[in-house]
């Protein structure tokens, strides 16, 4: 455990540690989702495949989930300061190297850089917040935290597709290294260093192989459509690590007394229910981002910004929703917020199902906020559900594994999609183009419509069979979000937070 709060900093130092901090937050959030609207312009240069655009967000999401875990050993090891300051360097590090990749594996493992430095930022941040302000603002600023957070998410595309627009794609991570020098410099000038005079046991042993199972199966998945899945070694070495992983970490669990993910975790009904349906919450929330952005960019040729203006009403009803879902009085069973969120998320991955390639804007933005709206009233009704019931000793474990279990739904939904995309666009394809063949004799003789123009159709019937693979997604997630509805009605009414 952490010491008890105790600030050090100097008399004056804590407004700028309490932006720096809110600053870090928001920095490593919105890298998540930044490249997402300058996709199209990251490919061209890159020569970046379909099926690898997803692992610019999959692989830094999966990296921070290394080494998140571990960052309240780390800071008791080896002080706050010291892997906080260490954190940011590397990070802006993995910035840097962004800007210089001549392929799309390079740039991929930039982002991992990334992603394993911003594991650590979010934690610690919120750590040093509470400790560096009074406990009468502990409250207040857990919600600024958490919405800081919410709205780096939903921001990267609009700030991005602009930056992509108008200064090129590198200068989106450009972008970030002032903020970098600006958080490195306050936390050098007024963060004391802090910690722990007995620092518990780390279990790396249940992290590796926990972490084991997860990426042999990120990268199977990932990796399956490319390869021919089982008919490549690769991908059997992929599924048999997978399998190995998480029946070592299972087996671990099952034999030894202490871990870092606590068995107690899992008697709790409401936190286990809770924790599955932020599984799908965030299965939702950034794969939409992933498929919705190329829709636009590619499939119906809006330009970068245009497209990253567009997802702006999403995070806007987000933010809000979130913000008025927290103001909902006690005496309100929360268990409707849950429902109402969901209904919410699921009538606008509907609404998706009806996008055409002769659609105007007005569709995406619509479909957007009502999905936003959803998921900013899940986002806090899920959490109360979840730690209303859960013993308080637990609560820091637990904070951890609900974090995970978003993330994680945000990884796995990204490369789900991405298979079903590829699969079904490949099957429409096939079905559209099957429906030319009493035109075949016509082609060969008339000539209009030989070489270029086999081409331009060939062109158009892609295009429409991508179109249609992208809307069979929204149904996926829909139908993901219908699944695990009803595990609302096996939650125990939340009591008031201790």
């Amino acid at each position: 455990m952490m010491a008890a709060p105790t600030s050090g900093a100097p008399a004056g130092g804590h407004r700028a540690i309490t932006v720096a901090a809110l600053v870090a937050t928001y920095m490593q959030a919105v890298n998540i989702s930044l490249p997402n609207a300058a996709l199209l312009h990251i490919q061209g240069t890159l020569s970046m495949a379909d099926d690898e655009a997803g692992w610019v967000f999959s692989w830094y999401i999966a990296a921070s989930l290394i080494t998140m875990p571990m960052t309240r050993w780390l800071a008791g090891r080896y002080g706050r300061k010291t892997v906080y300051q260490v954190s940011i360097a590397v990070f802006a590090l993995g910035l840097i190297l962004s800007t210089y990749a001549t392929t799309s594996m390079q740039f991929v493992a930039t982002r991992v850089i990334q992603g394993g430095a911003s594991g650590p930022l979010a934690p610690l941040s919120m750590a040093i917040l509470l400790d560096v302000l009074p406990p009468p603002r502990h409250a207040r600023i857990s919600l600024v935290w958490t919405v800081t957070l919410v709205l780096g998410i939903v921001s990267g595309p609009g700030i991005g597709g602009w930056l992509g627009e108008h200064y090129g794609w590198p200068s989106i991570f450009h972008a970030g290294l002032p903020v970098a020098g600006f958080i490195a410099l306050v936390i050098a000038l007024s963060l004391p260093e802090k910690r722990n005079e007995r620092n518990p046991p780390f279990d790396f042993f249940g992290l590796a192989t926990f972490s084991l199972g997860m990426i042999g199966l990120q990268m199977m998945l990932d990796r399956g459509e490319r390869l021919e899945w089982f008919h490549s070694v690769e991908i059997w070495a992929e599924a048999i690590a997978s399998v190995m992983g998480f029946y070592l970490y299972l087996v671990h669990v099952l034999t030894t007394k202490d871990h870092f993910l606590s068995k107690a975790l899992f008697k709790d009904r409401n936190f286990v229910l809770s924790m599955i349906m932020y599984f799908a919450f965030g299965f939702v929330l950034l794969p939409t981002m992933a498929l919705t952005s190329p829709m636009l960019d590619e499939l119906l040729g809006y330009p970068a910004d245009t497209t990253g203006y567009m997802t702006i009403p999403r995070g806007v009803a987000l933010v809000g929703a979130m913000l008025l879902a927290g103001r909902v009085p006690a005496r309100v069973d929360n268990r409707l917020l849950v429902v109402g969120g969901m209904a919410l998320v699921v009538y606008a991955n509907w609404r998706m199902l009806g996008y055409s390639p002769a659609m105007d804007w007005w569709p995406v933005v619509m479909a957007g906020a009502l999905q936003g709206a959803g998921l900013g009233m899940l986002m806090p009704a899920l959490t109360k559900a979840a730690f209303s019931t859960l013993d308080p000793a637990f609560r820091p474990e637990g904070t951890v594994l609900f974090n995970l279990s978003r993330l994680y739904g945000s990884t796995i939904g990204i490369a789900l999609v991405q298979i079903f995309f590829h699969e079904n666009t490949q099957a429409m394809h096939v079905a559209l183009a099957k429906n030319l063949t009493p035109f075949r004799d016509a082609a060969h003789v008339t000539e209009s419509i030989a070489g270029p123009g086999l081409a331009a159709l060939n062109h158009m019937v892609t295009g429409q069979a991508a179109f249609v693979g992208v809307i069979s997604q929204f149904e996926v997630m829909m139908i993901a979000m219908l699944f695990v509805s009803p595990l609302v009605l096996f939650l125990h009414k939340p009591r008031p937070a201790n």
